[in-house]
């Protein structure tokens, strides 16, 4: 009987640092990006945040919505977070609105979660997920991309940089529509 050879601790620590030497895009992206099919309805978009400050869609109508849903017991939500942040005050004088929407944790777990995390951006409760479910969410984190018009041009599965190179090319086509 064979047994695996323990892996070498320097052998891969080198590993990891050429990873990280790879040029932009040399990983593969770790999330997708689909349309919004025209023929699909707009769902409404009426939560209250944490203080209980109502929200909706229509109320940003003229300015461009990156809408991010999210989970406090998801690894990739929890990851992006810090740079979705980042990239909303980076943004901010294009007018974009960026909407964090958590689905079904009770308000107690997202502020334990922001404890840890903390965010300037608004957090709007999806209680029961129904709103998640009018928009076809059913992997998490998904980001839907809504032109000034309030119409959806995108759809984004999967974890993203937004301050890298695929999220900064996401939002400058999003503030361009």
């Amino acid at each position: 009987m064979t047994f695996a050879k323990p892996i070498d601790r320097r052998v891969a620590l080198r590993a990891i640092a050429a990873a990280a030497l790879l040029p932009a895009g040399a990983a593969q992206a770790s999330f997708e990006l689909l349309p919004w099919l025209p023929s699909r309805a707009v769902p409404a978009l009426s939560l209250t945040d944490l203080e209980g400050r109502p929200w909706s869609l229509q109320a940003l109508r003229g300015r461009p919505v990156v809408l991010n849903f999210w989970a406090s017991w998801c690894e990739p939500c929890r990851a992006e977070m810090p740079s979705l942040d980042l990239m909303a005050l980076k943004y901010e004088r294009e007018g974009l609105a960026v909407l964090t929407i958590n689905f079904k944790d009770g308000a107690q777990t997202v502020r334990r979660f922001l404890d840890a995390v903390p965010l300037s951006l608004p957090v709007l409760m999806d209680r029961d997920g129904a709103v998640a479910k009018a928009w076809g969410v059913n992997v998490f984190p998904t980001t839907l991309l809504i032109s000034r018009r309030g119409a959806p041009v995108g759809i984004v599965r999967g974890e993203v940089e937004w301050n890298g190179a695929d999220g900064q090319r996401l939002i400058e086509s999003l503030l361009a529509v």
